[in-house]
């Protein structure tokens, strides 16, 4: 696990989402070339919590893929984990 979600499941109130941090984070790494830049963090300033998830420069197009289709299943298996936990978030990918 990267220190970005272990630093967002340290913080009050974010336990909850530890496992679709988790399950996020598992995914965009095994879908770059450069794992160890891939950023999770957990955004709880919005009314629906947001994980957002940056990648180095060049690679974020991996993770949204063509026509958005990778990036529409992360972000279905991200909130199917997130129900699991019996919450809901949204998936944002930042460049």
């Amino acid at each position: 696990m990267s220190d970005s979600v272990d630093e967002a499941s340290d913080q009050a109130g974010e336990g909850s989402y530890e496992r679709t941090l988790a399950v996020v984070n598992h995914l965009a790494t095994s879908l770059v070339d450069e794992p160890d830049e891939v950023k999770v963090a957990l955004d709880l300033e919005h009314p629906t919590p947001r994980v957002n998830v940056s990648a180095a420069d060049g690679e974020i197009g991996r993770l949204i893929g063509k026509r958005g289709r990778t990036a529409m299943a992360i972000r279905a298996v991200g909130r199917a984990a997130a129900a699991k936990d019996g919450t809901h978030v949204d998936i944002e990918f930042l460049d």
